[in-house]
């Protein structure tokens, strides 16, 4: 490890042992599960994870963040949200991720209370500035501290931490809430959530790694790592995606040529 990314780590521990105790907002993501190991090395017993349970987040994430509590000894929490009940978030608005986070970091807060932990912490990274996130707001507004931020950490830093601690999600892929695969404007149901889950489940499992399936109306557009798109297009595999997503509700379904990016619904 790289003396000044050590350090960067070193401080990042620090901090978080100021603190006394935290309850960490946990994802299972890259972010959050680096936060949270990093946050038990340095507090032990005083560190408590909570997970926010939603349509939003799919089943394969929510066990992954269990498995990982459970084989780290840290205590689990789960905070069940019907997040479109809350007021505006059907309707899918620029700032929905604003009035998202508000009510479910307003849940953690309310369960790390119970346990006696008043102050919550997330993993937003340094690299997280450089794209509209509306929940940033929510984040600073409810007095959650963000880490990995005040410590500089970058992604790619995080992931080079992870891998030299042996955290086994060093490589996972980067994920986002699914309401984020559908654009601004256009309402959110239950069905395109299972949709877009259903569709990004499949080509996971088909060996595609970094990937979004946007939902625009009937249309699905795949958005994949340019060096896949090869594979993509050989007729077994292109003909089964087109026959499940027909499954799955899509009537068409096409391939993004600019290739995967984050926040590619914020271009318009």
């Amino acid at each position: 490890m790289e003396t000044a990314l050590l350090n960067k780590y070193e401080k990042l521990k620090q901090n978080l042992a100021s603190l006394g105790s935290v309850a960490v907002a946990f994802s299972a993501g890259v972010d959050s599960t680096f936060l949270l190991y990093a946050a038990n090395e340095a507090l032990n017993d005083h560190v408590i994870a909570v997970t926010a349970s939603s349509c939003f987040f799919p089943e394969r994430e929510l066990q992954e963040a269990k498995a990982f509590c459970e084989q780290a000894g840290v205590k689990h929490l789960i905070a069940n949200c019907d997040v479109l009940s809350i007021e505006g978030v059907r309707e899918n608005p620029k700032d929905r991720c604003y009035l998202c986070k508000k009510a479910l970091f307003g849940k953690i807060i309310e369960l790390a209370g119970e346990q006696g932990i008043t102050t919550i912490v997330e993993g937003s990274n340094l690299d997280d500035l450089d794209d509209y996130r509306p929940g940033k707001k929510a984040i600073e507004e409810l007095g959650v501290k963000s880490p990995l931020r005040e410590a500089g950490l970058s992604k790619q830093e995080i992931r080079d931490l992870s891998e030299s601690l042996n955290i086994p999600t060093f490589n996972k892929p980067s994920f986002a809430c699914l309401a984020s695969r559908i654009p601004y404007g256009e309402r959110i149901t239950e069905e395109k959530l299972q949709m877009v889950d259903y569709s990004e489940q499949l080509l996971l499992d088909m060996g595609f790694h970094q990937l979004r399936v946007r939902a625009h109306g009937n249309v699905a557009r795949i958005e994949l790592l340019p060096k896949d798109f090869e594979r993509f297009m050989e007729e077994a595999v292109r003909e089964t995606v087109y026959e499940k997503f027909r499954e799955y509700g899509f009537t068409y379904v096409a391939l993004d040529v600019q290739g995967y990016r984050t926040g590619s619904l914020n271009e318009t």
